[in-house]
């Protein structure tokens, strides 16, 4: 992905920002400036900035558990403002803001305060090179002095407490903001995936979407049609017997972790075991065949009463089996989820025991 170009700036340097990162920092930096400069504002706090850090991650962090690397502070400190602040996961952003901003907590100041220390200066390498012979104070020192009148037409000039866009810069920021936001997205989600090979879908887990996804067609044209069929169905995880107009779908693979609401990791679960048990993982040895069994009488009552579902297809692509072969399989659908199971549990999320 390219940025786009400009006929009065040299934008070379901020297409390479994230030639060399070994953490998350630059990337979400500079969308904290865009996301500023969309704002109309030119003179920037860097509290306000590093706390836009925070919020931007934030939802990626605590709801989808992706793995930011071990030199990564942004995962650490977001887990500890968490505890520290008891702020919930689905906070809303501007309320994260506030809390971030405002906040007198000193652990919370701190730990916003420890980014000053290497993200606003090495951003700007690639306009300010290092000379030889340079050590780390003498560089830093430079950057700070150079920014400051823009050498080399640089992105910002920093100062103690905030930076200064260049004026030259704020056009092409505005009206690219999108891409370059895109920008910033795609180098993350590359840079995410290899720490998280086996996470799927890391361009979807990076933003929190205003909504999840209904589930109303998976339960009015499939699991509804099955309890239409057999009346009640027994609730995989508290044996009590569900009806059709008091039932919740459940992912039994948690939707933090797959991103997505295909029929064969749903189930219909009792309501108040649902709440309890949120994002929780299930215990294959005591929930697996019972899921199993059902998933295997809901997809034959479907495919009888219903064949031309195009819920049905789903299992074909998990199966790769042609329509022509209904068979429903123990092994693949166990091979399956087994693995995710196990994934999602050395990324942080846990199992629900009673």
């Amino acid at each position: 992905m390219s940025l786009p170009l400009s006929t009065s700036l040299n934008i070379a340097p901020l297409a390479s920002a994230f030639n060399s990162t070994s953490a998350t920092y630059k990337f979400y930096w500079l969308l904290s400036i865009i996301e500023s400069v969309e704002e109309g504002k030119s003179n920037i706090e860097k509290r306000e900035l590093f706390a836009k850090m925070l919020a931007n991650s934030w939802y990626t962090v605590n709801y989808f558990h992706i793995s930011f690397g071990n030199q990564d502070l942004i995962q650490q400190a977001i887990k500890t403002i968490a505890t520290a602040e008891a702020i919930p996961i689905n906070i809303r952003k501007d309320q994260l803001m506030n809390v971030l901003l405002t906040g007198q907590n000193r652990e919370t100041i701190s730990l916003l305060r420890h980014f000053d220390k290497n993200v606003p200066h090495w951003f700007l390498t690639p306009w300010i090179c290092k000379s030889k012979g340079e050590n780390y104070t003498q560089y830093r020192n430079r950057i700070y002095r150079e920014s400051q009148r823009f050498h080399n037409q640089v992105l910002y000039a920093l100062h103690a407490d905030h930076i200064e866009i260049n004026p030259i810069w704020m056009d092409y920021v505005k009206n690219n903001a999108r891409i370059l936001k895109d920008y910033c997205y795609w180098n993350l989600s590359n840079f995410l995936q290899v720490r998280n090979p086996n996470v799927s879908d890391i361009p979807g887990k990076l933003i929190k979407p205003p909504f999840r996804g209904s589930l109303v067609n998976q339960r009015k044209n499939y699991w509804d049609i099955v309890f239409k069929e057999l009346g009640t169905v027994q609730c995989i995880y508290t044996d009590s017997k569900l009806s059709i107009t008091k039932y919740a779908l459940d992912h039994f693979v948690p939707h933090a972790f797959v991103s997505h609401d295909l029929i064969w990791n749903l189930a219909p679960i009792d309501v108040i075991y649902n709440s309890i048990k949120s994002d929780k993982l299930p215990i294959m040895d005591l929930h697996f065949d019972k899921f199993y069994n059902l998933q295997k009488t809901a997809f034959e009552i479907v495919s009888e009463v219903s064949p031309k579902s195009k819920l049905l297809e789903e299992y074909v692509y998990l199966f790769n089996k042609q329509q022509s072969e209904p068979k429903f399989n123990y092994d693949q659908l166990k091979d399956a989820i087994s693995p995710l199971i196990s994934i999602a549990a050395n990324n942080g999320f846990q199992f629900y025991t009673d």
